[in-house]
């Protein structure tokens, strides 16, 4: 009888003070860290996905660029930020992939800081120089190179994917690099453009639009296959270099997100890559959206880090 007796206790005060429900989510404009400047790939695709997932969970999509320190600095603040679902990063292979291995102190735990969503895009890079170059061909600019015995690159920052297919392309060639660092994509194709710096290798969502318009000469480009948005352009191991490169981009948040909000956030993301107006758009910049969960992307990345790791030894990078 005690025990029917307490049990009638509880439920009546379970009656009276009710257990609170989850707040809807999202109550507010969600912020969208993209941790470089804007105008390069990570922007790009950022920008693309904020304005489809906006229409889809009924709050505005604000895109915040944080640059700097090999996108580490934009990383630190969504892993920092109170995990309910209204401070997201568009994570990469630069933020987690190279500079967790290039940097001896970045301010955070790639896997464990974070509640990775989705995987957005994945696009090779594209090898570029000023159209005013005497370089017209891969095989030109690979004759350069050997005769100088170096490379010039402008990159979007030390460690970033467009940095590292450069090494591996010079490593290729037999020659050096000399690598000219820029605080994001969108700076170094302005010098590039104005014929300050005499190569690049960038990723084709932000490239595509200036070789389109013939304000960039695109050589060739790091895929494993040639990019369906440029099919006549080469691909490096078609021109004898042994180099595949690709960039990635996804969506992530702090850790500790809350279950519902990643399925709702990672449901939303599968709709806007499923739509064939997105997906059209995507892959005409060059990168295809694959079709992620949260634990495949969590798995994926765990794999990059341990395969960028031994590049970065050993080209002997150093942050600057």
């Amino acid at each position: 009888m005690i025990h029917r007796r307490s049990i009638a206790l509880a439920a009546a005060s379970l009656a009276a003070f009710p257990l609170r429900a989850q707040p809807a989510w999202p109550a507010r404009p969600i912020r969208l860290v993209v941790p470089f400047a804007p105008g390069g790939t990570t922007d790009v695709v950022g920008r693309i996905l904020a304005e489809r997932l906006a229409a889809r969970l009924g709050q505005p999509v604000v895109v915040e660029n944080r640059a700097g320190a090999g996108a580490t600095i934009g990383a630190q603040q969504v892993a920092r930020a109170e995990p309910d679902g209204h401070a997201l990063l568009v994570s990469s292979s630069t933020s987690h992939g190279v500079s967790p291995a290039l940097y001896p102190t970045i301010g955070y735990d790639p896997l464990a800081d974070f509640t990775h969503v989705a995987m957005i895009a994945r696009s090779p890079s594209v090898l570029l120089v000023n159209p005013a170059s005497p370089v017209r061909t891969l095989g030109d600019f690979a004759a350069a190179a050997r005769a100088a015995g170096e490379v010039r690159f402008a990159v979007a920052g030390i460690g970033t994917s467009s940095h590292l297919a450069g090494v591996r392309l010079a490593m290729a060639l037999g020659v050096r690099t000399e690598s000219i660092p820029y605080r994001g994509a969108g700076p170094a194709l302005t010098d590039l453009i104005g014929g300050v710096v005499p190569a690049m290798l960038d990723s084709l969502p932000s490239a595509g639009p200036h070789v389109r318009a013939g304000a960039l000469r695109a050589l060739a480009v790091s895929g494993a296959e040639r990019a369906p948005a440029f099919p006549d352009l080469p691909t490096l191991r078609e021109g004898g270099l042994d180099v595949v490169s690709y960039a990635w981009f996804g969506i992530s948040g702090p850790a500790g997100l809350p279950p519902p909000v990643t399925a709702r956030l990672a449901a939303a993301i599968r709709s806007v890559l499923h739509d064939p107006a997105t997906r059209a758009r995507l892959e005409e910049l060059g990168g295809a959206p694959p079709d992620t969960t949260p634990e495949s992307y969590t798995a994926f990345i765990r794999d990059e880090l341990a395969s960028f790791a031994p590049l970065v030894r050993a080209a002997g990078l150093r942050p600057q």
